[in-house]
């Protein structure tokens, strides 16, 4: 496992997380700009995810 795919899954698991906090932040105060803000981390975050697991399985085949 490369240290590249480690920090790209750190880096989504961040993302996906600030983006989950700003969706309810959004929902609760009704700002709807604040949602689409979130809901953009979180797929950002998912992609980067999936990037560094991409990483893993090319990297992984010796």
């Amino acid at each position: 496992m490369g240290n590249d795919s480690v920090k790209d899954k750190m880096k989504g698991g961040l993302n996906k997380a600030k983006g989950e906090v700003k969706d309810k932040v959004g929902d609760m105060t009704d700002k709807t700009d604040m949602k689409a803000e979130g809901k953009k981390d979180k797929a950002k975050g998912e992609v980067q995810k999936d990037i560094g697991k991409a990483k893993d399985t090319f990297t992984d085949k010796n």
